[in-house]
């Protein structure tokens, strides 16, 4: 662990904010004296991966983080789509399905590299009249989401056995790969959204360097 920040790597089923909870409550107990955490890029419950908090004075250099690049391992399951994008959400089949192929996967896939614009999900943390669009999502309350223009660097086809079809990639800050996820299966015309999620980079700290929750939780 650095003296200003720590690489978590995030469990599945845990929102962020309860990740910097319980390492707050062990810097503070160790410290004898509440300890300000924070983290530099939201994940979702359902994802897994790198979390860099920062700690102490490290909170102050937060915007230096925000603005890295990441890298992404997805499974996309496609022939049905989610009311979140992800399996948290309202899963609907899609009807009259024509399986792609694998040249058409990967013309597809391949057509979302470089600059293009993304609809921010309503599931997310971005505030819409000062609440987050999440709650607003959940309340039934229907919002015109903003568009945004992303970079996608890279995408690599990892492996691809219908229904299932499993990606990495590089991509811009404020790129989300639910929506990826989801224009993915909506341009080959079957319907899509994230089974998994897996954040392997930010810059240039690994996940591969990150220490699991669970034990972090023991030290």
């Amino acid at each position: 662990m650095d003296e200003d920040f720590l690489l978590i790597d995030k469990p599945a089923g845990m929102t962020s904010f309860g990740v910097v909870a319980r390492v707050r409550r062990v810097l503070s107990e160790k410290a004898g004296h509440k300890v300000k955490v924070g983290h530099t890029g939201t994940l979702d419950p359902f994802a897994t991966g790198l979390l860099i908090l920062l700690i102490g004075k490290g909170t102050k250099c937060s915007n230096e983080f925000l603005k890295l690049d990441k890298w992404y391992e997805a499974t996309i399951r496609l022939g049905a789509t989610s009311s979140t994008g992800d399996p948290e959400g309202e899963i609907t089949a899609t009807k009259d399905i024509i399986e792609p192929s694998s040249s058409e996967i990967e013309k597809v896939v391949q057509s979302f590299v470089g600059e293009i614009e993304q609809r921010v999900p309503n599931f997310s943390a971005v505030k819409i009249d000062g609440e987050r669009a999440y709650k607003l999502a959940r309340k039934g309350v229907e919002v015109e989401m903003p568009a945004r223009k992303v970079q996608v660097f890279q995408i690599d086809i990892l492996e691809y056995k219908w229904p299932e079809l499993k990606i990495r990639c590089h991509v811009s800050s404020g790129t989300y790969i639910r929506t990826l996820g989801e224009d993915i299966g909506k341009s080959l015309g079957v319907g899509g959204y994230l089974t998994e999620l897996r954040r392997i980079k930010v810059g240039k700290y690994d996940v591969k360097d990150a220490v699991k929750l669970d034990d972090f939780m023991l030290l």
